[in-house]
């Protein structure tokens, strides 16, 4: 008190706000000081009592006709057969738009991607809605449509070369295309600090990063998808389709013979479930991959055809897909008297992706129990019923086309001569001849030409 007295009343001022916003700050830890306190008392499986704001229940939207043929079974039958019906249905949907063609996948992971988005943004604004912040939301869907629009464009000028010459307004478009995302992100960055509010400065920080992770995990991935989509529907399919059957048989040995839990995080994975899921796929997949290595529409890369001015998939399969003869190991020859086996090299890869969508893949659906958790929610949403949102079915997949992705550049692809001849088509005249010039010359020396 003493202090304040000997203070000049605009310095007496400046004391009352830094003690007012040492107060606000204090406000504003998100519910810390509770899960201080939670720490001190935690339940027999290691969560907090406190572990933050808990968000409201989704509702059960099972459909009335299923509710009332299941009602004589007991609540663990009635939830398999619920997730059995909704997983066929959702396994046939996703067979008919694969007949339909590959471009038709891609409004299918747009449609995922922002419904995963929205759920994870909802329960973000479910649990701190009472702060009323400005423009979260707002500012939330505008961030993703700028994150889209550099992606998507990245990919319109690797695949639609031949359509964007054909348009002035979308050669523009492609040569500013970084520049323009940049200036979108940034009036977007700019309008977030405007929006600042002094007593939620730091709340509003968090929900700028939940935004900005939930974007890295979203969409990022999603890209990757269309990404892996263009080399080869077999690259999204196999995939996606192992992940699918992983998920399949480990609920299966689960149910039926799980006895040993596997991880605190999901109470109901069991080692037995994991373990035969593991087998189960890699069988599945070293089978699936003999099929779908035979056929020309899901192994070629997908490009655009000029002439019929559509996307097609025939092309020379590559080496990976053409059957080869292997001579097996004198320990196994030995056993199944078998001197050689021919295979499609893409089967050997297949165990591979299929080991990584059994072993680690389901890291993806901990990571997401971790943070239902943390909420002291049960499901994202309540999008279908026995399986809940679309980003509990999803969790694994993403992990699975980053891993896809990587393994594609890593271990299979080479120069992509569509790629190059559209980056070629894009230089200047005298550019273009000056490359023909250098390549005949290179030509030449090797022999390959004769004038």
């Amino acid at each position: 008190m003493t202090e304040l007295r000997r203070r000049a009343p605009g310095t007496e001022r400046e004391a009352a706000e830094s003690v007012s916003d040492k107060e606000t700050d204090t406000e504003d830890k998100l519910g810390f000081s509770a899960d201080v306190e939670g720490e001190r008392g935690r339940d027999g499986d290691g969560d907090t009592k406190a572990d933050g704001p808990a968000v409201p229940p989704v509702t059960d939207n099972t459909p009335e006709c299923l509710t009332k043929a299941l009602q004589g079974l007991s609540s663990r039958w009635k939830n398999c057969w619920i997730r059995g019906i909704l997983s066929l249905t959702m396994i046939t949907g996703f067979s008919l738009l694969i007949y339909m063609g590959p471009i038709m996948l891609i409004p299918l992971v747009m449609a995922i991607q922002i419904k995963c988005f929205q759920e994870i943004i909802t329960i973000g604004y479910r649990v701190y809605h009472s702060y009323d912040l400005p423009w979260f939301r707002t500012l939330s869907w505008y961030f993703l449509i700028c994150v889209n629009y550099f992606f998507y464009g990245e990919t319109l000028a690797d695949y639609f070369g031949v359509l964007v010459r054909r348009e002035e307004p979308l050669q523009s478009l492609v040569r500013y295309h970084r520049f323009i995302s940049f200036a979108l992100y940034l009036a977007g960055f700019c309008i977030f600090v405007l929006s600042l509010v002094k007593k939620h400065y730091r709340l509003q920080f968090y929900m700028f990063a939940w935004t900005h992770v939930t974007l890295l995990i979203v969409v990022t991935q999603s890209h990757l998808f269309i990404q892996n989509l263009f080399e080869g529907m077999i690259w999204f399919l196999f995939p996606v389709s192992t992940v699918i059957c992983n998920d399949i048989m480990a609920y299966v040995f689960g149910f039926f013979f799980g006895r040993t839990p596997l991880i605190k995080l999901s109470p109901k994975k069991t080692w037995e479930g994991f373990i035969g899921g593991f087998f189960s796929t890699v069988i599945f997949g070293f089978i699936f991959a003999y099929l779908l290595a035979q056929y020309q529409y899901f192994v070629c890369p997908v490009e655009f055809n000029s002439e019929t001015n559509r996307f097609a998939a025939e092309c020379q399969p590559s080496s990976i897909f053409v059957l080869h003869e292997y001579t097996l190991p004198t320990v196994v020859r030995d056993v199944i008297k078998w001197e050689t086996v021919t295979l499609y090299p893409f089967q050997i890869h297949s165990i591979a992706i299929s080991s990584f969508a059994s072993l680690i893949g389901p890291f993806g659906g901990f990571f997401a129990s971790g943070f239902k958790r943390a909420f002291k929610i049960k499901d994202f949403a309540d999008t279908i019923p026995g399986h809940g949102g679309i980003m509990d079915r999803f969790d694994c997949q993403y992990l699975m086309a980053t891993f896809v992705h990587v393994y594609i550049t890593s271990f299979i692809r080479g120069p992509n001569p569509s790629k190059v001849l559209q980056q070629l088509l894009a230089l200047h005249p005298e550019q273009q001849l000056s490359i023909f010039n250098t390549l005949r010359t290179h030509l030449k020396e090797q022999g390959l030409l004769t004038q």
